[in-house]
């Protein structure tokens, strides 16, 4: 992906990639035009240059920040300075991210409001609130209604684990983790958010 962020011109399978679609999809797309771009001469394949694609992802609601920035932003809200830091370690290598730290409830939300990111991270226990509520407070904003929130923690039931999804939770995850796994879950949730 990352050598994709600059490039002008994009095949069909590069576009779907960016998208999040199938081929067979933006294909179609092109061919009805609803994606603009060219065919190559004397050939069947097509080709989307950067600003038509940017114009169809925002015309079909999805998520330009790979494409414009390269960067999937997360922000990681946990009080336990370990965990904070394997997050921040583990993002900051794999180069698909830009991570924010929160370490209380009420940080989560200052730093959502400003950070807008795509993705949170969400310990179950915080200092001042439990997550349920902090994902209440997300999904109030009108700003943050396409952030995906995952949430992480050894110390629920499946009570509480329902109540996080009726909150607005979008997945869990039980400590202890894979932070591999944990990476893939961020990266599904992100292209599955439209």
């Amino acid at each position: 992906m990352s050598d994709l962020r600059h490039k002008t011109v994009f095949t069909t399978g590069q576009a779907a990639e960016i998208c999040g679609l199938s081929q067979q999809t933006i294909i179609r797309c092109f061919d009805s035009g609803q994606v603009q771009g060219f065919r190559v001469p004397g050939s069947r394949f097509r080709r989307i240059p950067r600003d038509k694609l940017l114009k169809f992802m925002k015309d079909n609601k999805i998520p330009t920040d790979l494409l414009e920035s390269g960067k999937v932003k997360v922000l990681v809200v946990d009080d336990d300075p370990d965990i904070i830091d394997i997050f921040v370690d583990a993002l900051g290598r794999d180069g698909r991210f830009e991570t924010r730290v929160a370490k209380t409830g009420f940080d989560a939300g200052m730093e959502a409001t400003k950070f807008k990111p795509d993705v949170v991270v969400l310990d179950y226990l915080l200092p001042d609130i439990n997550g349920t509520a902090v994902c209440r407070t997300l999904r109030e904003s009108p700003e943050l209604k396409d952030t995906r929130i995952l949430v992480i923690s050894g110390a629920v039931n499946r009570g509480e684990v329902d109540a996080l999804m009726a909150a607005g939770a979008d997945d869990f995850v039980r400590k202890p983790f894979n932070i591999d796994t944990v990476i893939q879950r961020i990266d599904e949730l992100f292209r599955g958010r439209r």
